[in-house]
């Protein structure tokens, strides 16, 4: 579904991601982990298209997407839930929701639109609940809930999610990891960013580890959940050793 093959992205004259290749295959759950500052926000950035990549490609259901503007790549299908929510704080939560189906046209359009609201209702019934109320009003685990949602409302095949878990209690997290779990279940294809790694490789069928830009290991979650690199590095240990060893 989604290939990407030697990416650079750069801010000014600084790389940022550096010579990325990587893969998401349709149905998946793929988890993207890495140290704060590694990179894992600038790579789901260049994939929805807000930033433009330096050189290598991003190829989306055989379409080149790298360069392209964020409203066509929504519309092809890929949307995304940023890290900090970014709620519109001044509307309603149903507001929000529905502008996540902004580029939703055609006869049926409310009609679908009414759909997927009861779906995101069903997912998160706190949501339902609070629909009239204002956004900025939300404790954090409903703004990470409405974020998600508003991604919902557009339909995605390919969801990304940034940092999801970032700031909630743990109940919260588990709730939030079922949640990408019970998205998955119905047909979305997701690519997780995720600093807490235990629970992303808890949920993942696979799993990219980022440093400095740079795929350093991939391979099955199952797999990197029992890696004795990958626990002494969220131990808060350094990643030169891998890094030298990979």
């Amino acid at each position: 579904m989604l290939n990407i093959r030697n990416l650079h992205t750069k801010y000014g004259p600084i790389s940022v991601i550096r010579n990325v290749s990587l893969h998401v295959d349709e149905g998946e759950i793929v988890c993207l982990i890495g140290a704060n500052g590694a990179g894992k926000t600038t790579l789901l950035l260049t994939i929805s298209g807000l930033i433009t990549p330096s050189s290598g490609r991003i190829v989306f259901d055989g379409n080149e997407i790298g360069g392209m503007s964020p409203e066509r790549i929504v519309r092809l299908g890929i949307s995304q839930a940023p890290e900090g929510r970014q709620i519109f704080a001044p509307l309603s939560v149903l507001e929000n929701l529905r502008l996540g189906a902004f580029q939703r046209h055609g006869k049926d359009r409310e009609e679908n639109i009414a759909r997927d609201l009861d779906e995101v209702f069903g997912l998160f019934p706190r949501l339902y609940e609070k629909q009239e109320q204002m956004a900025g009003t939300l404790s954090g685990g409903e703004q990470q809930m409405l974020a998600i949602g508003r991604a919902i409302m557009a339909n995605p095949r390919l969801l990304l999610l940034d940092e999801p878990s970032l700031g909630l209690a743990p109940r919260l997290v588990d709730t939030i990891m079922d949640t990408i779990r019970a998205l998955n279940d119905r047909g979305i294809t997701i690519l997780l960013v995720e600093q807490n790694a235990k629970k992303a490789l808890e949920i993942s069928h696979r799993s990219y580890v980022l440093e400095t830009g740079r795929i350093i290991l991939q391979g099955k979650a199952s797999d990197l959940r029992e890696d004795a690199e990958v626990k002494r590095a969220y131990l808060g240990k350094d990643y030169k050793e891998i890094s030298e060893r990979h």
